[in-house]
């Protein structure tokens, strides 16, 4: 358990850095993209049968780092539209 929380933090700060420009999030939301994106990765990597959900691979390391880029993109789009208003 505390591996994955460890490989959850990792996988969301390596997506934060790909990610270009600057991302409003705390750790804790970091941590939780690197999490849920981990979990896609590591279910994409399965159905390709490179190996179980729970096992660490190359190819679900890479596929959870890209799912938490785009979920980051997601979580961005989420807060913009929360914090628009419309001025006329």
């Amino acid at each position: 358990m505390i591996g994955f929380l460890v490989a959850g933090l990792i996988i969301g700060v390596l997506a934060r850095l790909i990610k270009p420009g600057k991302q409003n999030l705390g750790i804790l939301a970091t941590l939780a993209l690197g999490l849920v994106g981990s979990l896609i990765g590591g279910l994409i990597a399965q159905a390709f049968g490179t190996g179980g959900i729970w096992e660490l691979n190359v190819l679900g390391f890479v596929l959870a780092v890209i799912a938490a880029v785009l979920l980051i993109g997601v979580a961005e789009g989420l807060a913009g539209k929360r914090g628009h208003t419309n001025r006329v």
